[in-house]
């Protein structure tokens, strides 16, 4: 059994969009988020795919509904041999149904007009995706062969999730998108209660300092 732990950025690796990343240790194969890159059409905007073997993948953690983190996933769990279990909250996959019919009509008409014609998924793979989601509730623990599961709250946007994995005694916390300030509609992300041994950071603003909330609703009145 392979006791090192491998973790392959197969998009938002020095990029921002299609946040995928592979997570290999023991007898476990985890995808973390399926996005799509805005700024490429059809198959140039999937995920690095060739460097996965999706019938080994175990499991695919979707950590919010947005398509830079979830665009791509009817393609992979429809059009590939992937064979295993999709988990996200109860908003996302509310919201992702929406999200991606929308997607879908956005590129027929793109099509229509003479844009990229290659279809990545249909109407009916969307379907088939939806129907395969499993939800979790935040601190709900999810057992899955030697891996255990749960999310937490990463404020950001409704039912966004951090993932808290522990494999073989070690832990992992992949944050996907998160904030660490209060809104009118969300509560901040929440801080583990355990010190995770690899923590996965989204960093797109990671050497920035945004303006209080205070200073950008000013700004509307």
């Amino acid at each position: 059994m392979e006791d090192i732990m491998s973790i392959t950025p197969l998009g938002s690796g020095q990029e921002v969009g299609r946040s995928c990343h592979l997570l290999t240790f023991r007898d476990m194969t985890i995808l973390l988020d399926c996005g799509i890159h805005p700024g490429y059409d059809g198959i140039n905007g999937l995920p690095f795919f060739d460097r996965v073997e999706p019938d080994q993948v175990d499991a695919v953690l979707i950590t919010h509904f947005h398509l830079d983190h979830a665009a791509s996933l009817p393609y992979f769990t429809e059009r590939t041999g992937f064979k295993g279990r999709v988990f996200m909250t109860h908003p996302t996959k509310a919201v992702i149904r929406l999200l991606l019919g929308d997607y879908l009509r956005l590129m027929s008409m793109k099509g229509d007009s003479g844009g990229d014609k290659e279809v990545l998924y249909t109407e009916k793979d969307l379907e088939k995706c939806v129907e395969k989601i499993e939800l979790i509730d935040y601190h709900q623990s999810i057992r899955l062969k030697s891996m255990t599961f749960h999310a937490l709250n990463a404020g950001h946007v409704l039912g966004a999730a951090m993932f808290l994995i522990s494999i073989g005694g070690r832990t992992i916390l992949y944050t996907g998108d998160y904030s660490m300030e209060d809104d009118r509609h969300l509560t901040a992300a929440e801080i583990p209660s355990v010190k995770p041994d690899v923590l996965i950071v989204e960093s797109t603003y990671g050497v920035q300092v945004h303006a209080s909330r205070r200073e950008r609703e000013a700004r509307f009145t």
